[in-house]
């Protein structure tokens, strides 16, 4: 029997949640809602959710700060719903964990994508036509890819990713010295081409060095930026 997935929908306005309640339950999802960033952030650490949806200006807590105090605790896969005028809030967003955003107003439709694109991403079948041949495990100089165990690790020590960031490195990391654009990596790890703004790229790239740069400076290095073009994973010679 197929595991059902579930959502949470958190939005301080009745009327958005019960539009996306609606797209969302008609691909076959469980959505569940919040109507305020402390009672999503309770329901987010006491129930697992394959996705939260989740408003930046709400009262009591707002978004970002519920994605802070998740991330402590939990990987789940956050998409940020932002109003046109908080850029900054977005930008805090992603620096704390979150895996994309979706600025209103926005179309039903849209966010059915968004949320059907991420489940994607971090199912494990994302990874089935990587390099298996070492039991799905990918080893480089500081960096291990443990495919099966969903584990990095860097000069032995784990590293926390959240999902958006492992999946990066991992598409990057299945080509070694190989140049990506940023948008070649929006189109591949986040699976959309129309609506994706380019800095969600920077963003995670930025963050990704650092949580590797926290165990180990050499790992953090092997993500490289080509300036005026993107990204990629250098394999130095040892």
């Amino acid at each position: 029997m197929e595991k059902e997935t579930k959502v949470l929908v958190v939005d301080d306005e009745e009327r958005i949640r019960r539009l996306i309640r609606m797209y969302i339950e008609r691909e076959g999802f469980i959505v569940e809602e919040a109507e305020n960033g402390t009672e999503a952030l309770q329901l987010a650490l006491d129930h697992h959710y394959d996705v939260i949806l989740l408003d930046i200006m709400m009262p009591e807590m707002d978004g970002v700060e519920v994605c802070q105090e998740l991330r402590k605790e939990k990987d789940t896969p956050v998409i940020m719903l932002t109003a046109k005028g908080e850029e900054a809030n977005r930008v805090q967003g992603f620096e704390i964990g979150a895996d994309d955003y979706i600025v209103k107003p926005f179309s039903p439709r849209e966010v059915v994508l968004r949320v059907k694109a991420l489940l994607r991403r971090v199912s494990s079948s994302s990874f089935q036509n990587a390099d298996t041949t070492a039991k799905n495990i990918l080893v480089f100089p500081h960096i291990t890819i443990d495919h099966d165990a969903h584990r990095v690790t860097a000069d032995g020590e784990e590293v926390n990713l959240t999902p958006k960031e492992y999946e990066l490195l991992c598409f990057l990391a299945k080509s070694p010295d190989k140049v990506f654009n940023r948008e070649h990596l929006l189109k591949e790890v986040w699976q959309y081409e129309f609506f994706g703004d380019l800095r969600t790229v920077d963003t995670h790239v930025k963050r990704l060095r650092e949580k590797l740069n926290h165990v180990s400076p050499e790992a953090a290095k092997m993500i490289v930026t080509v300036w005026g073009v993107g990204y990629k994973f250098e394999v130095a010679e040892e």
